[in-house]
């Protein structure tokens, strides 16, 4: 296996506009973000990925871009962030930016040329195209709003539809177009030159879209979707082309300087994953997948089990992948894996010593280190996030009652882990002096930075104690996987073995205790052997509720 800074890297995710408020208007800033970098250091990260600060209308908290090459005011100006970026590396810490290449907002300048006339130089930047006999090109409704809209937006001017599956105010890039590759590619190049060290890439695997752009025949039931628009996530998902995409993208790009990609691939599993990220692929250097963290229902103990199996071959093969269980668009993962209630330390715990031992690079979101868990908000007006708002209101039409509908959807919204970063017991968290653009989470009292510091048995300290043993011992990044014990149901054991050094890690997948029986070659094991434990005491052949363990063998 290759060794790379990338594959060794503990990435620390930002969302800035919830991270810390400096100048008093309730919107995190890059000032804020400056401020905490010593924080962030101490803490162990090797790596800080910013959610996206381009200049946006923020109709989708900036995933719709206005300008790639300015900052959006509210988090500062471009000399922020180049004393953010120098501050950063000052520290030995890198720093990536989120970039959203599948779309715009509709207010960038290349779709106001493109939307003047047919034979606007900008014209083929986006997917234009005639109406279908006196209605939308096709069938497809867009992600926004669960169907209750098209991916088609008429034109007056020039009497023909434009691309979105996203909002109407996010026009998809054609990334059939040459001259639209190019200036691409030279943004790309010079947030490079700037001095960045990598991208996240949002919905990579979207950018090729299918030829002729055809209807979806995904079965949908009049009693599920009145409007009649099919919402098929799978419709521009790795479709043929997009390894060429890639391929040119990386060799215009990417391969120029030493930086690392990570690519956002919703609908895709590890079956199809290899191209994408094989060394020898020159298209991405790992990816998002979305098996486990944003999977439309809770994964039992033997899913994950097998999820990670799957994804351990992948890497075997030549790939690589990330291990994460939270980001800005999953909730919280105590509350979603663990226990957000009595056992919420142990379960943080075990699920940070879960996640730190798997293959791939490690990537911790805000908040997770000190244990932050869900929102309970008492209702829709609390909520931001549209996919949030647009369920609920679909629902609603629909029949379902109010309560119940936010009921169903509180556990998967967005805004779990947007709520503000808590930093102390302070008014607002710490995290401004004003009232923040979402309401923070009322466990702030007792869950926040100050707290955990002053807490020896803090889950913050689980998460430093874990990111040094990755940075002294690198089975934890290059040691081959291998499950064990596999007929516990909910007990997730496996060894990790690199260059005549082998771990030994097990985890109490639930609130009730087990008494397990190591296997023979295990059996010896004893509390001289263990490095790490979730409980202050040891019982070897006990697992108490979320317990996790350490070994090592050799």
């Amino acid at each position: 296996m290759r060794k790379a800074w990338w594959k060794e890297a503990v990435v620390y995710q930002i969302y800035p506009k919830s991270f810390q408020d400096t100048n008093g208007d309730g919107i995190g800033d890059l000032q804020g973000i400056i401020r905490h970098l010593d924080y962030i250091h101490d803490l162990g990260a090797t790596v800080i990925w910013l959610n996206p600060i381009y200049a946006s209308p923020q109709v989708d908290n900036g995933y719709d871009i206005s300008d790639y090459q300015s900052i959006h005011p509210a988090f500062g100006t471009l000399d922020d962030f180049r004393q953010l970026l120098d501050e950063a590396h000052r520290r030995g810490i890198r720093v990536i930016l989120d970039m959203v290449l599948n779309h715009t907002s509709d207010e960038h300048r290349w779709f106001q040329e493109s939307k003047k006339s047919k034979d606007n130089p900008y014209r083929d930047f986006y997917i234009w195209r005639p109406a279908k006999n006196g209605k939308e090109p096709n069938n497809w409704g867009n992600y926004f709003y669960e169907g209750r809209g098209s991916a088609w937006e008429w034109d007056e001017t020039t009497q023909e539809y434009y691309l979105h599956n996203y909002s109407k105010k996010m026009p998809d890039l054609n990334w059939d177009c040459p001259a639209m590759r190019q200036e691409i590619y030279s943004m790309l190049r010079w947030w490079c030159d700037l001095g960045i060290d990598g991208f996240r890439l949002d919905a990579i695997n979207r950018l090729q879209k299918p030829k002729g752009l055809p209807d979806s025949t995904r079965p949908c039931a009049p009693p599920v979707n009145p409007y009649g628009y099919i919402v098929d996530r799978e419709m521009c998902a790795n479709q043929p082309g997009i390894h060429d995409l890639l391929k040119e993208l990386n060799r215009e790009v990417f391969s120029r300087y030493d930086i690392m990609t990570v690519g956002e691939t919703g609908n895709l599993t590890s079956v199809k994953a290899l191209p994408y990220i094989h060394e020898d692929s020159h298209e991405i250097n790992m990816l998002f997948h979305f098996e486990i963290a944003k999977n439309a229902h809770l994964v039992s103990v033997p899913e994950y089990k097998d999820i990670q199996k799957r994804w351990a071959d992948v890497i075997r093969q030549g790939g690589w992948s990330t291990q994460y269980l939270t980001n800005h668009d999953s909730p919280r993962q105590i509350s979603r894996f663990g226990n957000d209630g009595e056992f919420r330390v142990e379960s943080g715990k075990m699920l940070a010593m879960l996640s730190h031992t798997q293959p791939g690079t490690i990537y911790v979101y805000q908040g997770e280190e000190i244990g932050m868990i869900n929102v309970n908000f008492p209702s829709i007006e609390y909520y931001d996030e549209r996919y949030t708002v647009g369920k609920y209101h679909s629902m609603v039409e629909q029949g379902v009652d109010p309560k119940e509908a936010l009921e169903q959807l509180k556990m998967m919204s967005r805004d779990n882990v947007r709520t503000p970063m808590q930093w102390s017991s302070e008014q607002f968290a710490g995290f401004s002096d004003s009232k923040p653009w979402l309401s923070v989470n009322p466990t702030y009292t007792e869950i926040n930075v100050q707290a955990a510091i002053a807490d020896p048995a803090s889950i913050l300290y689980t998460y430093k104690q874990l990111i040094a043993l990755r940075k002294e011992h690198p089975v934890m990044v290059y040691g081959d996987y291998c499950p064990v014990m596999e007929q516990y149901e909910n007990v997730v054991a496996y060894t990790r073995a690199y260059e005549g050094e082998k771990w030994f890690m097990i985890f109490n997948f639930q609130a009730a205790p087990q008494e397990i029986e190591f296997p023979e070659e295990l059996k010896g094991l004893t509390e001289r052997a263990l490095l790490m434990c979730n409980y202050p005491d040891h019982k070897a052949r006990t697992l108490r509720p979320y317990e996790a363990r350490i070994y090592k063998i050799s």
